[in-house]
């Protein structure tokens, strides 16, 4: 079983960078794709990013292309979300996943699921 713990979440306004982090426990995540998701009340869970388990290869809603990059540390069994040129529309709850195939999680399915983190964006 693993556990996923986020943080690094918070509020900033339009314009201004987090770092999320994914803490994993319980096993390795090694052979586990890794991705983020996001959810605002009322509205389905938005695939944001993804990295294969190596590192290799990532994955971006085209909402986030070229103001988030994902990566991980295998070492540390973390997964990170950098999120540069935050807007009002980024905000919602954070929430990282693993599995084993990168391609469920771009159809919002996985493994394990994290609690998620509070990013609130003002303008």
């Amino acid at each position: 079983q693993v556990q996923l713990v986020e943080s690094g979440g918070g509020s900033v306004q339009a314009g201004g960078s987090l770092r999320l982090s994914c803490a994993a426990s319980g096993r390795t995540l090694i052979g586990y794709a890794m991705g983020w998701f996001r959810q605002t009340p009322g509205k389905e869970r938005e695939f944001v990013a993804s990295i294969t388990w190596a590192g290799r290869s990532t994955y971006y809603a085209d909402s986030v292309m070229g103001r988030f990059d994902i990566s991980r540390d295998l070492a540390n069994n973390t997964g990170y979300l950098q999120m540069n040129n935050l807007k009002p529309e980024d905000t919602a709850v954070y929430h990282c996943a693993a599995d084993s195939s990168v391609w469920n999680l771009r159809i919002g399915s996985a493994d394990y699921w994290g609690q998620g983190t509070q990013v609130t964006v003002s303008s």
